[in-house]
């Protein structure tokens, strides 16, 4: 068995539909020169994926980029990868409440899904990247993190001969921060996942559904009033709000997107995530203080945590523990379940 079927082997079935996933986007979506083929677009999901022009999505950056982000060369103590805390076993996201990178640091926050990443027009908890080129090299410079300079990081991949001519083959260079950032950016963008239970639903699929989930689903977008912040296909506005999470004895633990636009308002606001396979993602919220979707449903029921810029459209919502387990129960609809 070669390493390829070892490492089919390993993965969980969640990872093995990702896999499924990546390998049909990667396959179709014109990364054959000359082609016009797209990959099919996973059920549920905007069927225009954004790719900028001066990086455009070819078979040999995403294999480059694939590369690299299972490489623990991009850390300074070489045992830390991307795929470290972006577990594709977890769907791309981690299982601590923060995560260890280099030289065992311990982070300030928990580590999102990568998945779908394509579709997002901010990166991070607090925003601070406004494309994927940028945000996949702040975590290798990041002391915290793979704590890497940009400079050793150069030399790294140039030393390895597979990859100077791999980089050469496709951008015509040695390699640089600038083209791996490129290619990282690249194999991000092929990590789609759709095609979950309330997307067969959507599409007409009563039986998709349970119904508890049916009734979560009706919560979700009425009484719990959760589609103020989590819409579209991504279930996430893109914006920032503060829920209060980081509100503790009179304080903020961690100010997040203030410390971005030195606004005072901004205080305690964090990026709304996407609730795609978020039955996977556990722990939640940007510190990973909510072990379970129950606990998250808790505190959002209790409307949050009382501080002085508090989102007003954060209220009590009441609902009884039926509801409540509704609500959880359509959360668990939210996982992908197909090949793409």
């Amino acid at each position: 068995m070669g390493d390829g079927e070892l490492a089919r082997e390993a993965l969980t079935p969640f990872a093995r539909r990702v896999a499924l996933a990546i390998g049909a986007f990667a396959t179709l979506t014109g990364c054959q020169a000359g082609s016009d083929r797209r990959a099919p677009t996973p059920l549920g999901l905007d069927l225009f994926a954004p790719v900028p022009d001066d990086n455009p999505l070819t078979r040999g950056r995403v294999a480059i980029g694939k590369r690299l982000f299972f490489d623990p060369v991009l850390s300074l103590d070489h045992r830390v990868s991307c795929s470290s805390c972006h577990r594709p076993d977890h769907a791309f996201a981690d299982t601590s409440d923060v995560s260890l990178g280099s030289r065992r640091r311990v982070g300030i926050r928990n580590t999102p899904s990568v998945l779908n990443a394509v579709y997002r027009a901010t990166f991070t908890w607090d925003g601070r990247s406004r494309s994927l080129e940028d945000q996949v090299l702040l975590p290798i410079q990041d002391p915290d993190e793979m704590a890497l300079p940009l400079v050793e990081l150069e030399k790294r991949v140039r030393a390895q001969s597979s990859y100077a001519r791999a980089f050469r083959r496709e951008f015509g260079e040695d390699p640089t921060p600038r083209t791996i950032g490129l290619a990282l950016a690249s194999y991000l963008r092929t990590l789609r996942s759709g095609d979950a239970p309330i997307d067969r639903f959507r599409a007409g699929d009563t039986l998709a559904l349970s119904s508890s989930a049916r009734l979560g689903f009706r919560l979700f977008a009425g009484k719990a009033n959760c589609t103020t912040c989590h819409v579209g296909p991504m279930f996430s506005d893109g914006d920032f709000h503060n829920t209060g999470i980081a509100w503790r004895e009179d304080e903020f633990t961690d100010i997040g997107r203030a410390g971005i636009t030195g606004l005072t308002e901004d205080k305690g606001r964090f990026k709304t995530p996407s609730l795609r396979n978020v039955a996977v993602t556990a722990p939640y919220m940007h510190d990973g203080s909510k072990r379970s979707l129950a606990d998250v449903v808790e505190f959002y029921d209790g409307g949050g945590r009382r501080n002085p810029y508090l989102d007003p459209l954060i209220q009590p919502l009441r609902l009884t523990a039926d509801e409540k387990r509704a609500l959880v129960a359509f959360l668990q609809s939210l996982t992908s379940t197909g090949g793409s």
